[in-house]
């Protein structure tokens, strides 16, 4: 116990709390690094459920911000009012044994559909955490000042203290652990430690008994868990992946990234369950003669369909694929065994990757990339695609799945802003789709050498997708006055409407 005293509310002395100034500094680093981890890795346990938007980003952002606030201003209040010595134990156990439920929770309530009961179990298991972490550094500091001399040496040397938890807790979090440790091993960790360290203040103070209960919750998180609905096979850097059974095709494996089916596989590249996918072999089938090979740039790798389908049907075709998630591309390696010939994968953002691209050598290059259900807004701009243009041959084509519902906002954005990039621009759909009625998978098409629209026709038509081509005035009459997008204004994750409205 240290001899210090401090400052009661009456400005009189007391007999000093017990809290060494090492001590202090730990809990003040360690609870604002966990919040930090809490919010980060929230982010990624929703991303399935709600998909990873800037909305999810900013209701995940928010309820952190508030539970500080709220925690900051309560622990402080409390701190003149409870002795502090009693209520850090407590405070870090209940939030330990919360965040160790926390997968179990969103996922259980996840799997249910209903976003009503999701957002609730999610505000909760962000907000309690980080309202109770956040009372520690209040509380810790009302237990550090020993004079009103030296208050603001002791308040801005912890709150220089938490900041700095705060920053190690986002970097570790994001460059370590969510690209080693699957995320509710993650959450049930932290718990883990943060009852170990309510044990460790609540010796320090006699009070350890209190923590038992959370202690037991944690250790219950951690049993259930395994038996929690809607787990990942693989928690990659960006998604959360399974692969399953296709229900419509027992031939086949499904790629599924955050709750969204990405691709089909089978043994024969050849066979091309998604629509959307048929309708991009019906442009590569079309555009130069059969069995030519091609030079193809990819963005976005999912399971290989298109690269594999180019190998398979036209040999000797070079295919360069710029994914950024590497746990993608394990997967297509290691559990689906995939290794087209003449497939170059690269680990790498798709607009850097663009960019390293040499000038006017390819005949093709398709946009495949997706977060969720969003293309990735920076791929989607006037800037991206007049470097995609630039990457193309004179006669060469880039061919884009496209996913939008409601309104079809964002498709229309993107047709739009593809037509003051190249001289020609097709729209491929269901009828629905092109009478405003119903979203899903668009494929949009554009190059500035004229294009054999009739040919793809005949090709959507051969492959069965249903979809029809529109492109001229009718085109023009479906985008109306869309929005362009630029690197200055892109506003695809409020444009998009990721689930049918109706």
């Amino acid at each position: 116990m240290s001899s210090e005293s401090s400052t009661g509310p009456d400005g009189g002395a007391h007999p000093a709390p017990g809290l060494g100034e090492w001590a202090a500094a730990a809990l003040v680093f360690g609870s604002s690094a966990a919040v930090l981890v809490v919010e980060l890795v929230a982010l990624r346990l929703l991303a399935p459920y709600l998909g990873l938007t800037l909305e999810t980003n900013t209701i995940v952002i928010g309820i952190a911000l508030t539970a500080i606030a709220v925690g900051s201003w309560a622990g402080g209040r409390a701190a003149d009012v409870v002795d502090p010595r009693r209520t850090l134990a407590p405070l870090l156990a209940v939030s330990g044994a919360v965040v160790a439920l926390t997968p179990v929770a969103v996922r259980a309530t996840g799997a249910t559909g209903d976003g009503a009961l999701l957002l609730p179990a999610a505000a909760a298991t962000i907000f309690v955490p980080g309202a109770l972490l956040s009372a520690v550094t209040p509380m810790v500091t009302k237990l550090r000042l020993s004079s009103l001399d030296e208050t603001g040496t002791v308040v801005g040397r912890l709150s220089g203290i938490g900041t700095a938890g705060a920053i190690v807790g986002t970097v570790v979090t994001g460059f370590v652990l969510v690209s080693t440790v699957p995320v509710s091993g993650i959450l049930v960790g932290l718990g883990v430690l943060l009852v170990v360290a309510a044990l460790a203040v609540g010796w320090g103070v006699r009070r350890a008994r209190g923590v038992l209960v959370p202690a037991l919750v944690v250790v219950a998180g951690g049993l259930v868990l395994p038996v929690a609905p809607g787990g990942c096979d693989v928690e990659t850097t960006y998604h959360c992946a399974q692969l399953e059974p296709d229900p419509e095709n027992p031939d086949a494996t499904l790629l599924v990234l955050d709750g969204v089916r990405n691709s089909s596989v089978e043994a024969d590249p050849e066979a091309l369950d998604f629509a959307y996918v048929r309708a991009v072999a019906g442009v590569l089938d079309t555009f130069r003669p059969p069995g030519e090979p091609l030079s193809a740039y990819h963005l976005g790798a999912g399971a290989l369909s298109v690269p594999r389908y180019l190998a398979a049907t036209r040999p000797g075709t070079t295919s360069v694929v710029s994914e950024v998630d590497p746990g993608v591309v394990r997967i297509d390696a290691e559990r689906l065994d995939l290794d087209p010939e003449g497939v170059e994968v690269r680990v790498e953002d798709g607009r850097l990757g663009l960019r390293e691209q040499p000038s006017g050598v390819h005949d093709v290059v398709v946009g495949d990339a997706f977060g969720g259900v969003s293309v990735p807004w920076h791929l989607t701009t006037r800037e991206a695609l007049l470097d995609v243009r630039r990457t193309l041959a004179d006669d060469g084509v880039y061919v884009a799945n496209l996913i939008d519902h409601g309104p079809l906002d964002f498709a229309r954005a993107e047709v739009r802003t593809l037509s003051t990039v190249f001289d020609e621009v097709a729209l491929a759909a269901t009828p629905a789709a092109l009478a405003g009625q119903e979203g899903g998978n668009l494929v949009v098409l554009a190059s500035d050498a004229p294009l054999d629209l009739d040919a793809w026709s005949e090709a959507l038509e051969a492959r069965d997708t249903g979809w029809a081509v529109a492109t001229g005035d009718e085109l023009a009459r479906w985008t109306g006055d869309a929005v362009l997008l630029t690197d200055e204004f892109a506003p695809t994750d409020q444009l998009l409407t990721p689930y049918p409205t109706g």
